[in-house]
């Protein structure tokens, strides 16, 4: 097996890639000389991007719901149908649980929600293409986007949101392992976003909540905050304003990492490596080990 993948000439499949970080993939992708496949819930913003992207490559989308085993397995048919392969499976779609808050007063919905995007819709996804792609031989990659949140300690006012990307860290490297094992020309990534604060759709995703898992009660008492409310917060606690990741140079960023077959792809990780070794050596001590600290 090589050990790092040619982008050009491969046919990718993007999850959330209408918008935010999904976007910058894309567009990477494109400029790689890849054939991509925008999966999104948002059949209008998946228009207005393919006709934006259609002059730097092969392009075009499909409504999806990541959480619907039908829909996704109809993206795949789609795919192979059509394109005869994948090889880069981005499940890169995902939601908050909407406001944050105490453990507590999470409801139901909000795991029903936050957990069916973000685990469900990886895991859905996961088990539509890669038996698919195994069996053509074609070499390629699953990338999985976690978040720092969860996939390496949780930000205490997040607990849903942590959990979930949590799972999607440690799914991800057991389907690395299993890949490997079986022999298969496959192998597994796990994206943690960094290089500032991301301006993304993750913010608003309250907008694609469907109705029989909106709140039923009174909630966390917050309300989701738009990445401008999330900056202003940001900033008076830090007392300046924070950095904003550039989403383009970003997508440029994982791209790179996946064409090197990186395990992990993500970036100033040296206070995490720090944070890590402190967990580690707390768990170590049958202590309560340290989370996140937003500085908010």
């Amino acid at each position: 097996m090589n050990d790092t993948l040619d982008i050009n000439g491969m046919v990718a499949v993007v999850t959330g890639g209408a918008n935010g970080i999904g976007k910058g993939v894309v567009t990477a992708l494109l400029r790689r000389g890849a054939t991509v496949v925008i999966a999104d819930i948002e059949a209008d913003v998946i228009d207005l991007t393919v006709a934006e992207l259609a002059d730097i490559g092969s392009i075009s989308g499909m409504r999806t719901d990541v959480t619907d085993e039908d829909s996704v397995e109809a993206l795949a048919d789609h795919v192979y149908d059509i394109h005869g392969k994948c090889n880069l499976l981005f499940n890169n779609a995902g939601v908050t649980s909407g406001g944050g808050g105490k453990p507590w007063q999470q409801e139901p919905n909000d795991w029903r929600w936050c957990f069916g995007v973000n685990v469900f819709g990886m895991a859905i996804g996961t088990s539509t293409f890669v038996p698919r792609m195994i069996d053509s031989g074609e070499p390629g990659q699953v990338i999985n986007t976690s978040s720092g949140d969860g996939g390496f300690a949780p930000v205490p006012t997040a607990s849903v949101y942590a959990a979930s990307k949590a799972a999607v860290s440690c799914f991800t490297e057991a389907l690395h392992h299993n890949l490997v094992s079986e022999g298969t020309e496959l192998r597994a990534s796990v994206f943690y976003p960094s290089g500032g604060m991301l301006n993304t759709g993750l913010f608003t995703a309250q907008r694609n909540r469907p109705e029989h898992l909106q709140r039923v009660g009174e909630g966390t008492g917050r309300k989701s905050m738009s990445f401008d409310d999330l900056v202003e917060l940001v900033t008076k606690a830090r007392g300046e304003k924070p950095q904003i990741a550039d989403l383009d140079e970003l997508g440029e960023f994982v791209v790179d990492g996946v064409a090197e077959r990186r395990f992990i792809i993500g970036r100033d990780l040296e206070d995490t490596v720090e944070l890590l070794h402190r967990r580690a050596d707390a768990i170590g001590r049958f202590e309560v080990p340290p989370c996140h600290d937003m500085g908010i």
